[in-house]
């Protein structure tokens, strides 16, 4: 399967930087729905107080986790094929960025001890800025391959992941470090008082983070609908007009004559949902292991968003000097390896068997031993995750046909969410069955292993090569 490049024939012209500058925003603008919202501040919010069960509130959010990837993994694949040759990108791009903002601001209803209907409205407004996150997410992707030559994807696509960890960064500082409030000291993650005047015993700070990334998404990203070019080919005359799910089946019938692509993106459905389950989950564990508020979430997504930033730079130079595969392979052995870290500590214990100090209610933030382990090992988490991501993204631009980049995205949001359901489905019905939030998300590594096993049938050559013939 060749690049787009060597498919048409001709190198892909540069777009100007302002161009390059302006789609990077796009992972800066989205970013803060995965970093507040999905990850460090809202999702441990949600199950610990809105629901008022940490168990409870995990089983809750797995299932409205699991649902939305369902509807991703229909919905993807039908999308961009529809859109491949039938017009623009920024108009949908522009639907779903609609829908994503509505969503994030449904989380705003998330008040203590909600009532069944609440928490249903709140849960819906989850899956739907889910969805539309993802959705918006097919058709950025798909641009890439016409802003950059193939050989240097790799550098867009890391430079993306760290601009968006960076938005990130400063996201989480801003609510958690001015706005977000421990409510046993008033105080913010900095020790300040809060710049808005809220009201603490209804939790607005914490109900704030959704329409603040509401916000955040839709100021950034008016240089992108500004100034990232829209390419559109339209079919050659006399093309036959198909539908878009003919279309698809071809392509799909089609995938065992590639078997680079079909490999990866088999991979790609079970490393990512590992992944994703890690950072879905691995606030909501921290804060039940350690009891962990605002204060400390705070500094834990802080950190660990710092190493992503440098770890997707340190990734997209790699990609491009030895081969995106080998990045995601290399990676995700870390990533395992920090897994089986974070798994191995539980509020007496670290490494499985080594008995530590519990953490002291009260004490200072991360001062326990089985804090700082903890921390060590996401740190390993976080600087890796992004790189697998990455790559990720740039090797599906390197290996999609031209005519169909926007449908082998949609098939690339499918491999990441057709399984999606499963490991938070899995996640919470082992919770729910054993009453433990470890014993739950030990279930992960084994999407980890068997994608780090199919990534040795990928080939792919170091500068955006070809991979097989």
């Amino acid at each position: 399967m060749h690049s787009p490049a060597a498919a048409e024939g001709q190198t892909v012209r540069q777009a100007p930087m302002r161009a390059l500058a302006s789609w990077v925003m796009f992972d800066w603008a989205a970013q803060p729905y995965y970093t507040l919202v999905l990850t460090f501040l809202f999702a441990p919010y949600f199950a610990t107080v809105v629901v008022g069960n940490a168990a409870q509130g995990q089983t809750l959010w797995g299932y409205a986790a699991a649902a939305a990837g369902i509807l991703i993994a229909i919905g993807s694949p039908l999308l961009g094929a529809f859109a491949d040759g039938r017009g623009r990108r920024k108009p949908w791009i522009a639907l779903f960025s609609l829908l994503l903002i509505a969503g994030l601001a449904l989380l705003w209803f998330a008040r203590p001890a909600a009532d069944t209907t609440t928490i249903a409205l709140v849960l819906a407004g989850f899956v739907v800025a889910t969805i539309a996150a993802e959705f918006t997410q097919v058709f950025t992707n798909a641009m890439m391959p016409t802003l950059v030559p193939a050989e240097k994807l790799g550098r867009l696509s890391g430079t993306g992941w760290a601009v968006g960890y960076a938005g990130g960064l400063i996201s989480l500082a801003l609510m958690a470090g001015l706005v977000v409030t421990d409510p046993n000291t008033g105080k913010t993650v900095l020790g300040l008082e809060p710049i808005l005047k809220l009201d603490m015993g209804a939790r607005e700070g914490d109900r704030l983070v959704g329409p603040f990334a509401a916000i955040w998404y839709a100021l950034f990203m008016i240089p992108f609908f500004l100034f990232v070019p829209d390419t559109h080919r339209p079919p050659p005359p006399g093309a036959v007009k198909r539908t878009a799910l003919a279309e698809l089946w071809d392509t799909l019938s089609g995938l065992p004559k590639h078997p680079d692509m079909l490999f990866f993106l088999i991979a790609r459905m079970l490393y990512i949902d590992g992944l994703t389950a890690i950072f879905a989950f691995g606030g909501i564990y921290g804060a039940s292991v350690f009891g962990w508020q605002a204060m400390e979430l705070g500094i834990f997504g802080i950190v660990l968003t710092l190493t992503g930033v440098v770890g997707a730079l340190i990734g997209g130079l790699l990609d491009d000097r030895i081969g995106a595969r080998n990045v995601i392979m290399l990676a995700l052995l870390i990533l395992l390896a920090g897994t089986f870290g974070i798994l191995s500590i539980d509020k007496s214990h670290v490494l499985y068997s080594v008995e530590v100090a519990q953490k002291v209610p009260g004490s200072a933030p991360f001062s326990s031993a089985g804090e700082k382990l903890f921390l060590a090992f996401a740190m390993v988490i976080g600087i890796v995750a992004a790189p697998v991501q990455a790559a990720s993204r740039s090797l599906l631009a390197r290996l999609a046909p031209p005519d169909k980049v926007t449908q082998f995205f949609g098939l690339f949001a499918f491999s990441g969410k057709v399984t999606a359901f499963f490991a938070p489905f899995l996640i919470a019905t082992v919770t729910a069955a054993t009453g433990s939030e470890r014993a739950g998300m030990s279930a992960i590594a084994f999407f980890l292993i068997a994608g780090v096993l199919l990534m040795f049938k990928v080939h792919d050559r170091p500068g955006g090569g070809t991979g097989r013939p």
